[in-house]
């Protein structure tokens, strides 16, 4: 059985596609990453498979159950993180948490201290108070504390700081060792690589791959830029560079490949300055789909 199952999931609103024909299978136990920029389609698949979207056609299964018809048997089974968060303002975290947990009725006694001490969350403060960081904490909170079988997150991260940052990412390898499964979606490719077992990458509504996190990695580029005293008259540049660009005695370009012969091939250049940068999602996206 596997823990999200979907076939060729569609997504319409009016005449423009949310997503197009979304096949997935995620095995029980994975951490497995969505990736895409912004407006790909990602909030629409997740929202999709859980079944608060009604698919234009395909269907969705979450641990063997259609979400269509058994939406309602799913709901104890799984935590669901949306990317954005709203409220009942007039309460505080504390009320909004118990009241959560209502729904449950076996969350463990003190978790939601526990949770609110390892998250730096004030439980007597208003929502409307929080910051949205806070209110992403008590998110965070809220689709876990129930132990779920599966964790939904779309855009987890999003406004915490770098040190909540790391105690979610704590957390998650945490659950998942427990035996938990960890759907998550991002457009910050770092988050994936250092979770994600194996991850999708959705443009323009459709998935164009699903790849072992170990095989992208080989497939990421690198932007580099080379600062010489002066321009050389003439270099031949390693195999896997492109788009080079020269400006004065400035040369930029992109490089495919293992680090270690770029290392060894920028040593034996006589160089000012070597700038190495992890390009932004959207050129590693058109690299990988122009290659």
């Amino acid at each position: 059985m596997k823990a999200i199952e979907t076939h060729q999931l569609t997504k319409y609103y009016g005449d423009q596609p949310g997503i197009i024909d979304v096949s997935l299978e995620i095995e029980q136990g994975e951490i497995f990453g969505f990736i895409g920029p912004n407006g790909a389609g990602k909030s629409t698949a997740i929202r999709t498979i859980l079944g608060l979207l009604k698919p234009t056609s395909g269907s969705a299964k979450i641990l063997g159950m259609d979400t269509e018809t058994q939406g309602d048997q799913l709901r104890k089974k799984i935590g669901y993180l949306p990317s954005e968060v709203n409220y009942y303002d007039e309460m505080s975290s504390r009320e909004l948490l118990e009241y959560h947990c209502r729904f449950y009725g076996d969350v463990k006694p003190g978790e939601i201290e526990r949770l609110a001490e390892y998250y730096e969350l004030d439980l007597d403060k208003k929502i409307t108070d929080l910051s949205f960081g806070n209110k992403k904490k008590c998110a965070i909170i809220q689709s876990i504390i129930h132990e779920p079988e599966l964790l939904i997150m779309d855009e987890p991260t999003s406004g915490l700081d770098p040190l909540m940052q790391n105690h979610f990412f704590e957390m998650m390898e945490d659950l998942n060792k427990k035996g938990t499964t960890i759907f998550m979606s991002s457009h910050i490719l770092s988050e994936i690589q250092r979770l994600c077992d194996r991850a999708a990458i959705i443009r323009k509504s459709e998935i164009t791959a699903t790849e072992d996190i170990r095989q992208l990695l080989k497939k990421q580029m690198k932007k580099v830029l080379l600062v010489f005293e002066t321009k050389p008259d003439s270099l031949e540049l390693l195999e896997g560079s492109q788009k080079e660009k020269w400006h004065d005695n400035k040369l930029s370009f992109e490089y495919v490949g293992a680090t270690q012969p770029l290392l060894k091939w920028l040593a034996e250049l006589n160089l000012l300055d070597a700038v190495l940068e992890e390009p932004d999602l959207e050129s590693i996206f058109m690299n990988y789909y122009e290659r």
